[in-house]
Protein backbone atom coordinates (compact mmCIF):
# COMPACT_ATOMS: atom_id res chain seq x y z
CA UNK A 1 0.00 0.00 0.00
CA UNK A 2 1.52 3.52 -0.53
CA UNK A 3 -0.60 5.91 2.01
CA UNK A 4 -2.40 5.99 4.80
CA UNK A 5 -3.62 8.69 6.06
CA UNK A 6 -4.31 9.64 9.72
CA UNK A 7 -6.76 11.91 10.91
CA UNK A 8 -7.00 12.24 15.00
CA UNK A 9 -10.58 13.50 16.20
CA UNK A 10 -11.97 15.68 18.55
CA UNK A 11 -15.54 17.10 18.77
CA UNK A 12 -15.37 18.22 15.37
CA UNK A 13 -18.20 15.99 13.45
CA UNK A 14 -18.64 18.23 10.57
CA UNK A 15 -15.34 19.17 9.57
CA UNK A 16 -14.09 15.86 9.94
CA UNK A 17 -16.91 14.93 7.66
CA UNK A 18 -15.57 17.44 5.19
CA UNK A 19 -11.82 16.24 5.63
CA UNK A 20 -12.26 12.44 5.45
CA UNK A 21 -14.86 13.02 1.82
CA UNK A 22 -11.59 15.39 0.47
CA UNK A 23 -9.05 12.76 1.71
CA UNK A 24 -11.30 9.93 -0.57
CA UNK A 25 -11.60 11.73 -3.56
CA UNK A 26 -7.52 12.39 -3.17
CA UNK A 27 -7.02 8.70 -2.66
CA UNK A 28 -8.76 7.33 -5.90
CA UNK A 29 -5.94 6.86 -7.79
CA UNK A 30 -3.77 5.63 -5.09
CA UNK A 31 -3.46 2.80 -3.13
CA UNK A 32 -4.47 3.82 0.31
CA UNK A 33 -6.36 4.13 3.46
CA UNK A 34 -8.30 6.33 5.81
CA UNK A 35 -7.78 5.77 9.64
CA UNK A 36 -9.82 8.08 11.72
CA UNK A 37 -8.90 7.95 15.44
CA UNK A 38 -11.46 9.40 17.98
CA UNK A 39 -10.07 10.46 21.27
CA UNK A 40 -13.86 10.01 23.17
CA UNK A 41 -15.54 12.79 21.41
CA UNK A 42 -18.63 13.84 22.45
CA UNK A 43 -20.71 15.17 19.48
CA UNK A 44 -22.07 12.20 16.98
CA UNK A 45 -18.83 12.02 15.34
CA UNK A 46 -18.79 8.66 15.46
CA UNK A 47 -21.59 7.87 14.88
CA UNK A 48 -21.48 10.18 11.31
CA UNK A 49 -17.93 7.87 10.45
CA UNK A 50 -20.01 4.91 10.70
CA UNK A 51 -23.28 5.90 8.89
CA UNK A 52 -21.35 7.49 6.37
CA UNK A 53 -17.86 6.12 5.92
CA UNK A 54 -18.52 2.45 6.82
CA UNK A 55 -15.38 0.82 5.13
CA UNK A 56 -12.91 3.45 7.20
CA UNK A 57 -11.17 2.35 9.90
CA UNK A 58 -12.02 3.77 12.81
CA UNK A 59 -10.29 3.75 16.24
CA UNK A 60 -12.17 4.96 19.31
CA UNK A 61 -10.19 5.66 22.35
CA UNK A 62 -13.18 5.89 25.66
CA UNK A 63 -10.49 8.18 27.27
CA UNK A 64 -8.77 11.58 25.46
CA UNK A 65 -5.42 10.05 25.36
CA UNK A 66 -3.74 13.38 23.64
CA UNK A 67 -2.45 13.90 20.16
CA UNK A 68 0.77 11.63 20.30
CA UNK A 69 -0.22 8.57 21.68
CA UNK A 70 -3.42 8.62 19.36
CA UNK A 71 -1.49 9.26 16.44
CA UNK A 72 1.21 6.94 17.81
CA UNK A 73 -1.55 3.98 17.79
CA UNK A 74 -3.25 4.62 14.61
CA UNK A 75 0.34 4.44 12.55
CA UNK A 76 0.98 0.88 14.68
CA UNK A 77 -2.11 0.08 12.38
CA UNK A 78 -1.04 1.68 9.32
CA UNK A 79 -0.17 -0.53 6.20
CA UNK A 80 0.97 2.41 3.73
CA UNK A 81 4.30 2.62 3.01
CA UNK A 82 3.97 6.48 3.83
CA UNK A 83 2.10 8.01 6.08
CA UNK A 84 0.28 11.59 6.05
CA UNK A 85 -1.04 13.18 9.73
CA UNK A 86 -3.76 15.46 8.65
CA UNK A 87 -5.97 17.44 11.06
CA UNK A 88 -9.57 17.04 10.63
CA UNK A 89 -10.22 20.96 10.22
CA UNK A 90 -8.17 20.55 7.04
CA UNK A 91 -9.43 20.23 3.02
CA UNK A 92 -6.93 18.33 0.63
CA UNK A 93 -7.29 18.82 -3.28
CA UNK A 94 -8.04 15.88 -5.50
CA UNK A 95 -4.51 15.72 -6.59
CA UNK A 96 -2.65 16.75 -3.24
CA UNK A 97 -1.54 13.00 -2.72
CA UNK A 98 -0.73 12.46 -5.77
CA UNK A 99 1.83 15.13 -6.27
CA UNK A 100 3.36 15.06 -2.73
CA UNK A 101 3.85 11.08 -3.39
CA UNK A 102 5.78 11.97 -6.66
CA UNK A 103 8.06 14.73 -5.02
CA UNK A 104 8.68 12.04 -2.16
CA UNK A 105 9.64 9.77 -4.11
CA UNK A 106 12.31 11.86 -6.06
CA UNK A 107 13.84 12.72 -2.83
CA UNK A 108 17.12 10.49 -1.13
CA UNK A 109 17.09 10.75 2.74
CA UNK A 110 13.43 12.33 2.85
CA UNK A 111 12.49 13.14 6.51
CA UNK A 112 8.77 14.91 6.21
CA UNK A 113 6.80 17.28 3.66
CA UNK A 114 4.57 19.50 4.54
CA UNK A 115 3.01 22.00 2.24
CA UNK A 116 1.27 25.30 1.41
CA UNK A 117 -2.01 25.89 4.22
CA UNK A 118 -4.07 28.61 3.89
CA UNK A 119 -6.81 29.81 6.27
CA UNK A 120 -10.92 29.96 5.42
CA UNK A 121 -10.34 33.16 3.24
CA UNK A 122 -7.60 32.06 1.43
CA UNK A 123 -4.82 33.73 3.20
CA UNK A 124 -1.55 31.75 3.96
CA UNK A 125 -0.72 30.59 7.08
CA UNK A 126 2.97 31.27 7.74
CA UNK A 127 3.39 28.01 10.17
CA UNK A 128 3.13 26.13 6.87
CA UNK A 129 6.89 26.35 7.27
CA UNK A 130 9.18 26.97 10.36
CA UNK A 131 12.85 26.99 11.50
CA UNK A 132 14.38 25.78 14.63
CA UNK A 133 13.15 27.43 17.36
CA UNK A 134 16.42 28.67 19.30
CA UNK A 135 15.85 30.85 22.18
CA UNK A 136 16.39 33.64 20.22
CA UNK A 137 13.67 32.70 17.72
CA UNK A 138 11.50 31.62 20.20
CA UNK A 139 12.07 35.02 21.79
CA UNK A 140 11.25 36.62 18.02
CA UNK A 141 8.23 34.80 17.96
CA UNK A 142 6.54 35.38 21.46
CA UNK A 143 7.19 39.10 21.28
CA UNK A 144 5.74 39.37 17.50
CA UNK A 145 9.20 40.73 16.06
CA UNK A 146 9.02 38.65 13.78
CA UNK A 147 6.32 40.60 12.26
CA UNK A 148 7.84 43.87 12.64
CA UNK A 149 11.12 42.74 10.77
CA UNK A 150 9.91 39.85 8.71
CA UNK A 151 12.31 39.97 5.74
CA UNK A 152 15.34 40.06 8.18
CA UNK A 153 16.89 37.30 8.64
CA UNK A 154 17.95 38.16 12.63
CA UNK A 155 13.98 38.05 13.20
CA UNK A 156 12.27 36.22 10.53
CA UNK A 157 13.77 32.51 11.07
CA UNK A 158 10.28 31.16 12.85
CA UNK A 159 8.46 31.25 9.75
CA UNK A 160 11.46 30.12 7.32
CA UNK A 161 11.06 33.22 5.77
CA UNK A 162 14.50 32.31 3.39
CA UNK A 163 11.56 30.79 1.71
CA UNK A 164 8.51 32.49 0.54
CA UNK A 165 5.27 30.99 0.31
CA UNK A 166 5.99 29.90 -3.08
CA UNK A 167 9.04 28.31 -3.18
CA UNK A 168 10.05 24.95 -1.96
CA UNK A 169 12.84 24.36 -0.03
CA UNK A 170 14.35 22.54 2.84
CA UNK A 171 13.02 24.22 6.19
CA UNK A 172 13.79 22.44 9.81
CA UNK A 173 10.00 22.70 10.82
CA UNK A 174 6.54 21.57 10.10
CA UNK A 175 2.90 21.67 11.47
CA UNK A 176 1.48 19.16 12.65
CA UNK A 177 -1.93 19.97 10.65
CA UNK A 178 -0.17 18.11 7.38
CA UNK A 179 2.90 15.85 7.96
CA UNK A 180 3.55 13.80 5.07
CA UNK A 181 6.58 11.19 5.68
CA UNK A 182 7.58 7.22 5.35
CA UNK A 183 6.28 4.90 7.81
CA UNK A 184 9.31 3.37 8.69
CA UNK A 185 11.14 7.08 9.24
CA UNK A 186 8.10 7.90 11.89
CA UNK A 187 8.93 4.33 13.66
CA UNK A 188 12.50 4.76 13.74
CA UNK A 189 12.21 7.99 15.68
CA UNK A 190 9.24 6.32 17.57
CA UNK A 191 7.04 8.48 16.49
CA UNK A 192 5.39 11.67 18.78
CA UNK A 193 6.81 12.01 22.12
CA UNK A 194 3.84 10.83 24.25
CA UNK A 195 5.31 12.91 27.11
CA UNK A 196 5.46 16.15 24.70
CA UNK A 197 3.24 19.54 25.99
CA UNK A 198 1.01 21.32 23.62
CA UNK A 199 2.83 23.14 20.71
CA UNK A 200 5.86 20.31 20.60
CA UNK A 201 4.96 17.60 19.59
CA UNK A 202 5.71 18.77 15.73
CA UNK A 203 8.73 20.54 16.58
CA UNK A 204 10.27 17.92 18.46
CA UNK A 205 9.16 15.12 15.89
CA UNK A 206 10.81 17.37 12.89
CA UNK A 207 13.74 17.62 14.63
CA UNK A 208 14.21 13.94 16.04
CA UNK A 209 13.89 13.06 12.12
CA UNK A 210 16.36 15.62 10.95
CA UNK A 211 18.98 14.28 13.51
CA UNK A 212 18.48 10.83 11.88
CA UNK A 213 20.30 13.04 8.80
CA UNK A 214 16.78 13.05 7.26
CA UNK A 215 15.83 16.31 5.13
CA UNK A 216 12.27 18.08 5.70
CA UNK A 217 10.80 20.14 2.84
CA UNK A 218 8.07 22.60 2.84
CA UNK A 219 6.20 22.08 -1.14
CA UNK A 220 4.50 24.64 -2.10
CA UNK A 221 2.94 23.06 -5.21
CA UNK A 222 -0.53 21.79 -3.46
CA UNK A 223 -2.56 24.21 -1.44
CA UNK A 224 -4.60 22.73 1.48
CA UNK A 225 -7.33 24.48 3.50
CA UNK A 226 -6.68 24.49 7.31
CA UNK A 227 -9.82 26.12 8.86
CA UNK A 228 -8.59 26.76 12.43
CA UNK A 229 -4.61 27.32 11.93
CA UNK A 230 -3.46 28.81 14.96
CA UNK A 231 -7.06 28.36 16.12
CA UNK A 232 -5.68 29.66 19.95
CA UNK A 233 -6.83 32.79 20.92
CA UNK A 234 -3.12 34.42 21.18
CA UNK A 235 -3.66 35.30 25.24
CA UNK A 236 -1.84 34.86 28.20
CA UNK A 237 -2.92 31.47 28.67
CA UNK A 238 -1.41 30.55 24.99
CA UNK A 239 1.70 32.28 25.89
CA UNK A 240 1.94 29.98 28.85
CA UNK A 241 1.30 27.41 27.17
CA UNK A 242 3.82 28.17 24.10
CA UNK A 243 6.34 29.10 27.19
CA UNK A 244 5.72 24.92 28.52
CA UNK A 245 6.33 23.74 25.14
CA UNK A 246 9.60 25.04 24.36
CA UNK A 247 10.67 24.57 27.81
CA UNK A 248 10.00 20.66 26.96
CA UNK A 249 11.61 20.71 24.22
CA UNK A 250 15.13 22.41 25.46
CA UNK A 251 15.11 20.04 28.57
CA UNK A 252 14.61 16.90 26.67
CA UNK A 253 17.35 17.98 23.82
CA UNK A 254 19.70 20.29 25.47
CA UNK A 255 19.35 19.30 29.48
CA UNK A 256 17.35 21.57 32.00
CA UNK A 257 21.06 23.03 33.45
CA UNK A 258 23.44 25.22 32.00
CA UNK A 259 23.59 28.99 30.79
CA UNK A 260 21.32 27.89 27.84
CA UNK A 261 18.66 26.81 29.78
CA UNK A 262 18.95 29.96 31.96
CA UNK A 263 19.09 32.00 28.65
CA UNK A 264 16.01 30.52 27.24
CA UNK A 265 13.86 30.92 30.63
CA UNK A 266 14.78 35.03 31.16
CA UNK A 267 14.13 35.31 27.13
CA UNK A 268 10.63 33.64 27.56
CA UNK A 269 9.84 35.61 30.92
CA UNK A 270 10.77 38.69 29.24
CA UNK A 271 8.51 37.87 26.01
CA UNK A 272 5.84 37.00 28.03
CA UNK A 273 6.14 40.76 30.06
CA UNK A 274 6.05 42.02 26.92
CA UNK A 275 3.45 40.56 25.08
CA UNK A 276 1.03 41.65 28.21
CA UNK A 277 2.34 44.79 27.81
CA UNK A 278 1.45 45.23 24.34
CA UNK A 279 -2.39 43.54 24.81
CA UNK A 280 -2.99 46.28 27.56
CA UNK A 281 -3.26 48.85 24.74
CA UNK A 282 -4.83 46.65 22.11
CA UNK A 283 -8.20 47.29 23.04
CA UNK A 284 -11.27 44.56 22.91
CA UNK A 285 -11.58 42.74 20.14
CA UNK A 286 -13.56 43.54 17.49
CA UNK A 287 -17.01 42.61 16.95
CA UNK A 288 -17.72 39.99 13.98
CA UNK A 289 -19.67 41.47 11.12
CA UNK A 290 -22.30 39.45 9.65
CA UNK A 291 -22.61 39.00 5.69
CA UNK A 292 -25.15 41.26 4.32
CA UNK A 293 -25.81 38.29 1.45
CA UNK A 294 -24.71 35.22 0.18
CA UNK A 295 -23.78 34.19 -3.32
CA UNK A 296 -24.04 30.68 -4.49
CA UNK A 297 -22.37 28.77 -6.93
CA UNK A 298 -24.14 25.73 -7.78
CA UNK A 299 -26.11 24.44 -10.41
CA UNK A 300 -29.31 23.20 -8.01
CA UNK A 301 -31.38 26.21 -7.99
CA UNK A 302 -33.51 24.71 -5.03
CA UNK A 303 -30.95 25.17 -2.74
CA UNK A 304 -30.81 28.50 -3.11
CA UNK A 305 -34.39 28.87 -1.91
CA UNK A 306 -33.56 26.84 0.76
CA UNK A 307 -30.64 29.12 1.73
CA UNK A 308 -32.21 31.86 1.65
CA UNK A 309 -34.58 30.23 4.22
CA UNK A 310 -32.23 29.12 6.73
CA UNK A 311 -29.93 32.60 6.45
CA UNK A 312 -32.91 35.16 6.48
CA UNK A 313 -30.51 37.12 3.57
CA UNK A 314 -30.53 37.51 0.43
CA UNK A 315 -29.12 34.18 -1.40
CA UNK A 316 -28.12 35.16 -5.30
CA UNK A 317 -27.61 32.05 -7.31
CA UNK A 318 -24.88 31.44 -9.99
CA UNK A 319 -26.00 29.13 -12.11
CA UNK A 320 -23.24 26.65 -13.22
CA UNK A 321 -25.22 24.66 -15.45
CA UNK A 322 -25.16 27.80 -17.89
CA UNK A 323 -22.10 29.78 -16.74
CA UNK A 324 -19.38 27.59 -15.70
CA UNK A 325 -16.46 29.73 -14.75
CA UNK A 326 -16.37 31.07 -10.74
CA UNK A 327 -15.82 34.58 -10.91
CA UNK A 328 -16.26 37.23 -8.34
CA UNK A 329 -14.76 39.91 -9.44
CA UNK A 330 -17.63 41.66 -10.41
CA UNK A 331 -18.97 41.92 -6.87
CA UNK A 332 -17.68 44.96 -4.63
CA UNK A 333 -15.91 44.24 -1.53
CA UNK A 334 -18.45 46.86 0.31
CA UNK A 335 -20.79 44.55 -0.36
CA UNK A 336 -19.96 41.81 2.35
CA UNK A 337 -20.45 39.03 0.37
CA UNK A 338 -20.13 35.58 1.46
CA UNK A 339 -19.45 33.17 -1.06
CA UNK A 340 -21.41 29.08 -0.72
CA UNK A 341 -19.57 27.03 -3.06
CA UNK A 342 -21.27 23.73 -3.91
CA UNK A 343 -19.32 20.64 -3.46
CA UNK A 344 -21.56 18.76 -5.76
CA UNK A 345 -20.18 20.79 -8.98
CA UNK A 346 -17.05 22.54 -7.49
CA UNK A 347 -14.41 19.91 -6.46
CA UNK A 348 -12.19 20.41 -3.48
CA UNK A 349 -9.11 21.63 -5.86
CA UNK A 350 -11.33 24.24 -7.04
CA UNK A 351 -12.60 25.33 -4.13
CA UNK A 352 -9.23 25.86 -2.29
CA UNK A 353 -7.92 27.79 -6.03
CA UNK A 354 -11.31 30.33 -5.23
CA UNK A 355 -10.02 30.68 -2.09
CA UNK A 356 -6.99 31.51 -2.84
CA UNK A 357 -7.11 33.69 -5.98
CA UNK A 358 -9.79 35.68 -3.55
CA UNK A 359 -7.91 36.38 -0.55
CA UNK A 360 -8.00 39.95 0.42
CA UNK A 361 -10.74 40.92 -1.34
CA UNK A 362 -13.34 41.32 1.55
CA UNK A 363 -15.06 37.90 0.81
CA UNK A 364 -16.24 35.09 3.49
CA UNK A 365 -16.25 31.62 2.03
CA UNK A 366 -18.41 28.42 2.96
CA UNK A 367 -18.47 24.98 1.32
CA UNK A 368 -21.17 22.48 0.98
CA UNK A 369 -19.84 19.38 0.94
CA UNK A 370 -20.73 16.68 -1.23
CA UNK A 371 -24.28 14.85 0.35
CA UNK A 372 -24.14 17.18 3.29
CA UNK A 373 -26.78 18.76 4.98
CA UNK A 374 -24.18 21.93 5.98
CA UNK A 375 -21.99 24.90 5.36
CA UNK A 376 -18.55 25.11 6.87
CA UNK A 377 -16.07 27.28 6.78
CA UNK A 378 -14.12 30.47 8.74
CA UNK A 379 -13.82 34.13 8.75
CA UNK A 380 -10.17 33.84 10.23
CA UNK A 381 -7.32 31.91 11.43
CA UNK A 382 -7.54 33.06 14.81
CA UNK A 383 -11.16 31.42 15.85
CA UNK A 384 -12.57 28.22 15.85
CA UNK A 385 -14.62 27.81 12.14
CA UNK A 386 -18.76 28.22 11.65
CA UNK A 387 -20.81 25.51 10.95
CA UNK A 388 -24.78 26.02 9.65
CA UNK A 389 -27.00 23.36 9.05
CA UNK A 390 -29.43 23.71 6.26
CA UNK A 391 -31.80 20.65 7.19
Amino acid sequence: MQLSVIILNYNVRYFLEQCVLSVQSALEDLDGEVIVIDNNSQDDSCQMMRQRFPKIKLIQNKENVGFSKANNSAVAEACGEYICILNPDTVVAEDTFVKVLAFANKQSNLGIIGCKLIDGTGNFLPESKRGFPTPWVAFTKITGLYRLFSKSQLFGSYYAQHLNQDQTGKVAILVGAFMFMKRSVYLEVGGFDEDCFMYSDDIDLSYMISKKGKFNYYFHETTVIHYKGESTIKDETYMKRFQEAMNFFYKKHFGSDGFSSVFFSIFMKMGIVFFSFVKMFQGKSKVKSSPNSYLLFSANEKLAYKLRFVLQKKVSFHDLKTEKMVNSSFIKNKDRVEIILDNEFISFKESIAILESSRNKGFTFKIIPKKANFLVGSNNSSERGEVIKIE
